[in-house]
């Protein structure tokens, strides 16, 4: 099983940027997907925004449009760069590993344990 480890969360004013990455443990292969999906407490667990890795093709979700981009960051890492936050986006981020490019969780295999983005002036 490919482990993930998602790092870069912490605390930023509204406006500010953050950088997400997502580590895996082998090589990601063309015919992946990596997506990054959020959880805010009480909330459902959110998609965010996905990458299939070897044509670069992208989805977004509607809320983060304009702000977000994932990208691949060399053969075994992604990111997420985050930019103009606001308050609502508070929330765990967590990388995932999948093969089809959607925004459904189920879909997607492997997970990382989350890292926290606080909003917040």
């Amino acid at each position: 099983q490919v482990q993930l480890e998602d790092t870069g969360g912490g605390l930023v004013q509204p406006g500010g940027s953050l950088r997400l990455s997502c580590a895996t443990s082998g090589r990601i292969y063309s015919s992946a997907v990596m997506a990054w999906f959020r959880q805010a407490p009480g909330k459902d667990r959110e998609f965010v925004a996905a990458i299939r890795w070897g044509v670069q093709r992208t989805l977004y979700a509607d809320s983060v449009k304009g702000r977000f981009t994932i990208s691949r960051a060399n053969a075994n890492s992604a990111y997420l760069q985050m930019n103009n936050l606001k308050s609502e986006d508070t929330a765990v981020y967590f990388c995932a590993r999948g093969v089809d490019l959607t925004s459904a969780p189920s879909l997607y295999r492997d997970w990382g344990q989350g890292t926290q983005v606080t909003v917040s002036a």
